[in-house]
């Protein structure tokens, strides 16, 4: 008797746990993976790709269109749109595996590649992927330190005139910005950052149209010799070998291309997506929309900066530092 009773109570446990946890998952909060619902839209999704997108290499473009020249220049930031374009869409397609619309949810960049590829391949990709990140967190950290000292350096040169030496050390801007980025980076992951990113996003086409409009009013106000040309630089004149030449060249596309880099994170920028309509088409969609309109900013500040001579992208060890180039 005391068997079948604790039997029976073993058994109404059992049932009271399973309908607790029954109760507990609520499609409407929950996804089928267990996690907690993504809201994520065509809207978010695209303020995230061109928050990736656009950053600091905006500013080297009116740089590379004038080693490439009126002809080159263009070609190769079209090119390398529709490449980045079409990388993206095969990538959304990895999202879920094996079948893109109803498999299994990868998560990550290095989860997608080892469903796919699996072996030894994703531990590398990971490692490069990660590698990626550290370079692209000391190039931001400098180039962000250097442009702060620049523009207090600017402001010292307003105020006190061309004729006074004004310096500006640029660790203490670096320390600063190290410490926002440790903070922000607490951010757990992308399904948090949406209302960020919209704002990073408009910050990036803000700072885009400033760099337009100093163009514009320089083209404007006339006086402008800068030598342009369809072939891009010169040897013994912008520089004094072919060698320089193919090396400023080749500069130049690696800047264009990594303007456009942002394949180490669609993976986790897809992942915030909602599931209906599917994951992948959205995120098509949205590299189409996003590529496109960087694709147009980009064109426009290669082109008109070019035009005129806005920007003065000079490599100092390795480490692109940017000047406004002003008259005295």
């Amino acid at each position: 008797m005391g068997i079948e009773m604790q039997q029976n109570e073993t058994w109404l446990s059992s049932v009271g746990t399973s309908v607790t946890m029954k109760t507990e998952f609520n499609s409407e909060i929950f996804d089928e993976d267990g996690r907690p619902k993504r809201t994520g839209t065509l809207l978010t999704v695209t303020a995230h790709i061109i928050t990736a997108v656009i950053g600091s290499g905006v500013l080297s473009l009116a740089w590379a269109f004038a080693q490439l020249g009126w002809i080159a220049g263009p070609i190769a930031l079209m090119a390398i749109s529709a490449i980045t374009l079409f990388s993206s869409s095969l990538q959304a397609n990895c999202y879920r595996s094996p079948d893109p619309i109803t498999g299994k949810r990868n998560y990550t960049y290095i989860e997608a590649v080892k469903a796919y590829l699996g072996g030894f391949q994703y531990k590398l990709c990971g490692l490069a992927q990660y590698g990626f990140f550290v370079a692209i967190a000391i190039g931001y950290t400098i180039t962000a330190s250097i442009s702060l000292a620049a523009i207090k350096r600017s402001h010292c040169f307003h105020k006190n005139g061309h004729e006074v030496e004004c310096r500006e050390a640029s660790y203490p801007y670096m320390i600063v910005f190290a410490i926002i980025q440790i903070i922000l980076s607490q951010i757990p992951n992308f399904h948090k950052l949406s209302g960020l990113s919209i704002i990073a996003a408009i910050m990036s086409f803000a700072y885009a149209l400033i760099g337009l409009g100093l163009a514009i009013t320089k083209i404007a106000a006339g006086g402008n010799d800068v030598r342009t040309t369809l072939t891009g630089v010169t040897v013994g004149v912008e520089v004094a070998s072919n060698a320089e030449k193919v090396f400023r060249v080749s500069q130049s596309l690696g800047n264009i291309a990594s303007a456009y880099f942002y394949s180490t994170v669609l993976i986790e920028i897809q992942d915030t997506l909602k599931s209906s309509p599917p994951e992948n088409k959205v995120m098509r969609k949205a590299s189409a929309i996003g590529v496109s309109i960087t694709t147009l900013f980009y064109m426009l500040c290669g082109i008109i900066g070019y035009s005129a001579s806005l920007f003065s992208v000079l490599s100092n060890n390795g480490v692109a530092t940017v000047g406004l180039e002003t008259s005295s």
